[in-house]
C-alpha cells in the first residue's frame, strides 16, 4: 500500500527546492543594491522575491502540517 502522506511530502520537497532558489536570487538582488542603492527595479524585484519567499514558506509550513495530520492518521488506523 502507498504511503498517502507521499503527495504532501513531494511538495514539501518541491518548495524547499524553490525556497533555497529564491534566497539565492534575493541575495544576488543585495549584492547588486549594494552598487545600486537606489535602483528602483532592483526593489521592486526584491519586493517580489520577498513576497514570494512568504508564499513559499507557508506552502512549506501547510505541507508539514498535512504530513503530521496524515501520519498521525495513519498511526491511529494501524493501532
Amino acid at each position: 500500500m502507498e504511503d498517502p502522506c507521499t503527495l504532501y511530502k513531494s511538495q514539501c520537497e518541491k518548495a524547499k527546492e524553490v525556497l533555497e532558489l529564491l534566497e539565492k536570487h534575493r541575495e544576488e538582488i543585495y549584492q547588486k543594491l549594494k552598487f545600486d542603492e537606489s535602483n528602483a527595479v532592483l526593489h521592486k524585484e526584491l519586493r517580489t522575491v520577498n513576497l514570494d519567499i512568504k508564499i513559499t514558506l507557508n506552502e512549506i509550513e501547510h505541507a508539514e502540517f498535512r504530513i503530521q495530520e496524515c501520519e498521525s492518521d495513519n498511526n491511529s488506523i494501524l493501532n
